[in-house]
């Protein structure tokens, strides 16, 4: 995906920067589109159902996701001998890092997501919640900013009232996340959140806000052209969770009525639309 409205490019060859079934997935559509795709791999994925599928594999480095996976410098030198023309992020790792997206610009290389400055924006969920508060959206109580010392962090959720959530600030899919129903439990979960987030993300920054028992998980799909064009195709009622993961995704929600459906839907957009987004999206809401 090119984000110049006045460029088009043609698109031969995808470096699928992610393993597992998301790999998968883009690899088969990218055959069924006829685009040559390149797999990456580490040590212990060498014979990952992704590699063999692909193309052509290369090898990214050993175990660790810092070393392998989350290597920006690995990625796009794989991208150069391999002579890809896009690189595909999947889901995690660094399909949220602005600064990889910007890099593969640079390079001269179609990343396949939103503008950087949307990443940026929307992707790390300080920058997201400090945007969403300019715009007006309703947001549980919590820190705009990331905070870093134990002492600082155990005021805040002090202030919030336990419970209270820590979140990773960057990424995604439960990682770095813990529930605080103490003070006494605080310390050693904003340390463990800490941790977690930097393995999965290579950013440890985390925020707090208040933990809300028992809500209703909604999220709407938006999608965006670069042409200021958004809109929304409903929603999916996400509440049945496991460990921070979605189980079951209904749609659509039986408990939004017309109005507040269309509040919803309103507000996704607004929310694409605020901080220029292109491509396909999900706005969560609580």
């Amino acid at each position: 995906m090119t984000h110049n409205p006045s460029e088009v490019r043609t698109i031969r060859k995808v470096l699928v920067a992610n393993r597992g079934e998301i790999a998968v997935r883009v690899i088969r559509t990218c055959r069924e589109l006829g685009i040559a795709t390149v797999a990456v791999y580490s040590d212990p994925d060498r014979t990952a159902p992704h590699v063999r599928l692909a193309d052509e594999a290369y090898r990214i480095g050993p175990a660790a996701s810092a070393e392998s996976y989350l290597s920006v410098d690995r990625i796009l030198a794989v991208a150069a001998e391999s002579g890809a023309d896009a690189v595909h992020p999947g889901y995690g790792f660094l399909s949220e890092n602005a600064a990889f997206a910007e890099a593969c610009s640079r390079a001269g290389i179609v990343f396949v997501g939103p503008p950087s400055e949307a990443i940026r924006s929307m992707g790390d969920k300080t920058a997201a919640r400090a945007l969403m508060e300019e715009a007006g959206v309703p947001m549980a109580p919590g820190t705009l900013d990331a905070v870093e010392g134990e002492q600082e962090a155990a005021d805040a959720a002090a202030g919030i009232g336990f419970p209270v959530l820590i979140k990773a600030a960057a990424g995604g899919g439960g990682k770095g996340m813990r529930i605080v129903e103490s003070p006494d439990e605080f310390v050693s979960a904003f340390n463990a959140a800490r941790r977690e987030a930097q393995a999965a993300f290579g950013d440890g920054r985390v925020f707090i806000e208040k933990y809300i028992t028992e809500p209703r998980h909604i999220e709407f799909q938006i999608f965006a052209d670069m042409h200021g064009g958004a809109v929304h195709l409903f929603e999916r009622e996400c509440s049945i969770q496991r460990r921070h993961q979605k189980v079951v995704e209904e749609a659509p929600s039986s408990v939004l009525d017309e109005e507040l459906r269309a509040r919803m839907g309103e507000s996704a957009v607004a929310a694409a639309r605020s901080c220029g987004y292109v491509g396909a999206g999900t706005v969560e809401f609580l």
